[in-house]
């Protein structure tokens, strides 16, 4: 029978039975759960009114609101700074960058940011031993630095970037090293085996699209293992010993060219200058000569008597012999011997001051062979 039965029983399921046995009504359990909750965060007890407690309720509710609120929009408002980028998960899932700035996201567990900072520079090390192209063996010491350039496949495309990193480097470097020989890797060849490093390390990481940005490679100096290391020390001094031979000798080298240069420039010069001086001579007798000759055809016997003249006045003037022809005369003849004396031994001193390699003592074979050209003429 139903409980709407029409004989008149009352069997109300919502409604007290008349042992009130039955389910309380449900105004009266939200009251007395308003009650519990105003009891914990410092409401009124029992004692107190019907309003005294709603007005406590209304307080722990609006306390409860505000902080629920402060919560709510600490995991929801984002703030990015400028060397950093914020990486947004929906459920895990990858949604988008953030950049620098205030954001506002959904709440965890919706979404999720990872904030990476991609301006900071990290560094790794690399040390291990190395066969180079000739088979031997060094130990060769690495420090890459790098930055992150793309925070999306940095985070999700390689599982973890330092190893990656740091296994692409050491097989990057053992490429290199074993292409070259002992002799560059030890001496000149660091400087070059880190530039061609960064630029492999860089294709193989752009392959993986790792997202990482090689900034430098350094290599500090290779040495030997420690069980040969004295013949390897034996072996540098003796290369820097060649090529301290080689230097001392290039620089002789280099000294007796450039001596030798000076010298040749020099002799060069002279000649050009005494060839200068022997054409200008030739010339001023030429002309003295063609002078002459023009004067002589107007007066023959003027010209043969001042030639003559002048040339027994170059030839006595340099002569300490005086002669003399006193014959029908009876005047007497004053000889300055001092004077005459004096003059011949400043002559000598000239002579004695010239230069021995620059005074050469004229020959016939000489005389001649300057007349020669003038006779041609």
């Amino acid at each position: 029978m139903s409980w709407n039965d029409s004989n008149g029983n009352d069997q109300d399921p919502w409604k007290n039975k008349g042992n009130n046995q039955g389910p309380p009504d449900l105004d009266e359990v939200v009251r007395r759960m308003q009650e519990k909750l105003s009891s914990i965060f410092g409401g009124g007890g029992k004692g107190k009114g019907k309003g005294s407690g709603n007005a406590g309720n209304g307080g722990t509710f609006l306390v409860v609101s505000i902080i629920l609120l402060g919560l709510l929009a600490w995991e929801m408002v984002y703030r990015i700074d400028p060397a950093e980028r914020g990486v947004v998960m929906r459920f895990g899932q990858y949604i988008s960058v953030l950049q620098p700035g205030p954001h506002i996201r959904f709440p965890r567990p919706i979404e999720q940011v990872v904030k990476v900072n991609v301006e900071r520079i990290q560094t790794l090390t690399s040390d291990s031993a190395m066969l180079t192209g000739d088979e031997n063996i060094v130990d060769v010491e690495v420090a890459i630095q790098y930055r992150i350039k793309d925070v999306k496949n940095y985070l999700f495309a390689i599982a973890d970037p330092d190893v990656s990193v740091r296994r692409v480097t050491e097989s990057a470097i053992r490429d290199i090293i074993g292409g070259s020989t002992l002799s560059f890797v030890i001496t000149e060849g660091r400087a070059e085996i880190a530039t061609n490093a960064q630029i492999l390390i860089q294709e193989i990481l752009d392959n993986y699209s790792s997202g990482i940005d090689v900034t430098s490679v350094n290599m500090q100096p290779a040495k030997p293992p420690e069980q040969v290391k004295a013949s390897f020390d034996d072996a540098i001094k003796a290369r820097e010993d060649e090529q301290r031979k080689i230097n001392e000798a290039e620089a002789y080298r280099n000294e007796v060219v450039e001596r030798s240069a000076g010298e040749a420039a020099r002799i060069r010069l002279d000649a050009e200058g005494y060839q200068k001086s022997v054409i200008s001579q030739a010339e001023g007798e030429a002309s003295r000569f063609s002078q002459l000759y023009t004067e002589y055809e107007k007066a023959p016997v003027v010209t043969r008597n001042r030639l003559y003249l002048d040339a027994m006045e170059q030839v006595m003037s340099s002569s300490s012999k005086v002669v003399m022809d006193n014959e029908g005369s009876s005047n007497l003849m004053y000889l300055p011997l001092d004077k005459l004396l004096e003059q011949t031994n400043k002559k000598a001193r000239d002579v004695d001051s010239i230069d021995p390699g620059i005074y050469q003592p004229a020959t016939e074979e000489s005389t001649r062979q300057r007349r020669a050209p003038r006779i041609n003429r």
